[in-house]
């Protein structure tokens, strides 16, 4: 979430690393739970990717299948065996975890309510929601975070950090709290905030005084997609429109398809491979394809979002503007284990309409832009509109 900004949402990232999003979550059920029939997810790192190794779903769960004939837990061999692929994707889940993961896709999580980026080795509060947690303690963007529970977070993946924001290495909930070490100018202090159940409207919309509207999605939870269209049907006409998709950490591919299907008169969106086997993602038709349009992007611009700005860029729909993407392009599919719990597992890898591969790269802008992205953006459209 330039540095990496990133949504109290990611989770599990001492197991793994999968998370924000699963490009198939459901891969086998429909849209239900994941994503285009499948999710995606994403994890912090030093930008480079290698390829999970393609086939050892089989290996964990013969692994789950031996420990339930053994009486032994499924899911700790699960564990074992996720370790020992070399996926770095991948993740188990018991149950609830998992439950509450697909609660996240709908817009629910557990959290305190603040947005946070990685800026040179330190950690920066983006945004507060409001009537949050961390709104009521007086939290602003801007402040630095220092530590959590007494945990220095400087030099820490994003990611992790908001793993300990959200009590997921601990089995922290709902109403424990969390103690934060913040600093603002030359003041530090400590504040101890709530846990709770929050719930967010991903999707957010306002007129500049330049009548551009911005539309700004944090992430793609269930229905972000439609709201997205729908923004853009009712923005005023011949307006140019900004799509903010700076620190949104992936989410559903099936939302961002729709999302695309805005801007885009059909075509396609991306292709994707499932263990060998060449899929395609496709827009709808009827988009409006003549406003100007500006994609807002940053280091914490990840997954479905990647693979929204990575069609729009391709197929010439919209200039770019901000710096370059996360970089995480690949496809995971969930696989039930014999006590319930479920591995998520990377299957193989998505790419841009003209056949770029996202993962571990990630999408340059066509404008570089740091703060001032949005001015930036702004400009281009007054160019685009005469």
């Amino acid at each position: 979430m330039s540095g990496r900004a990133l949504f109290c949402q990611p989770r599990r990232i001492g197991r793994g690393a999968a998370l924000t999003l699963v490009f198939a979550s459901v891969l086998v059920a429909g849209a239900a739970t994941g994503s285009l029939p499948g999710a995606d997810r994403e994890n912090p790192d030093d930008g480079t990717r290698s390829a999970a190794p393609v086939g050892h779903h089989a290996d964990v769960a013969r692994a789950a299948e031996e420990a339930a004939a053994d009486g032994t837990s499924p899911m700790e061999a699960a564990q074992r065996a996720v370790s020992r692929s070399g996926d770095r994707w991948a993740a188990v889940y018991s149950p609830g975890e998992y439950e509450e993961f697909e609660e996240s896709l709908d817009g629910r999580y557990t959290g305190v309510g603040l947005w946070a980026r990685e800026r040179d080795g330190r950690i920066e509060v983006t945004k507060v929601g409001s009537d949050t947690p961390a709104a009521e303690a007086g939290i602003r963007a801007g402040d630095r975070l220092r530590s959590v529970d007494g945990r220095r977070v400087d030099g820490r993946p994003v990611t992790e950090v908001v793993s300990l924001l959200r009590g997921d290495t601990t089995g922290e909930s709902a109403g424990t709290t969390v103690r934060l070490g913040l600093e603002r100018g030359t003041r530090a202090w400590h504040e101890t905030v709530r846990r709770a159940r929050l719930s967010r409207d991903t999707v957010t919309v306002r007129e500049l005084p330049s009548r551009v509207t911005v539309i700004e999605v944090g992430a793609f939870t269930k229905g972000s997609g439609e709201q997205v269209r729908t923004a853009v049907r009712q923005a005023p006409a011949a307006a140019g429109i900004v799509l903010d998709l700076r620190g949104n950490s992936g989410g559903l591919v099936a939302e961002a398809v729709t999302a695309a299907s805005a801007f885009l008169d059909g075509g396609l969106v991306a292709t994707y491979d499932v263990e060998g086997e060449q899929r395609a993602l496709h827009a709808e038709p009827g988009g409006d394809t003549a406003r100007p349009l500006v994609a807002l992007v940053d280091g914490g611009t990840m997954s479905a979002a990647e693979l929204l700005t990575g069609a729009l860029q391709d197929r010439g729909r919209a200039v770019v503007v901000g710096s370059r993407t996360f970089g995480k392009g690949s496809v995971q599919m969930p696989t039930e284990l014999p006590d319930g719990s479920v591995a998520e597992l990377t299957v193989g890898h998505y790419r841009t309409p003209s056949g770029r591969g996202v993962d571990g790269h990630g999408l340059t802008p066509d404008l570089e832009a740091d703060e001032r992205a949005l001015q930036r953006a702004e400009t281009v459209l007054s160019g685009l509109g005469r």
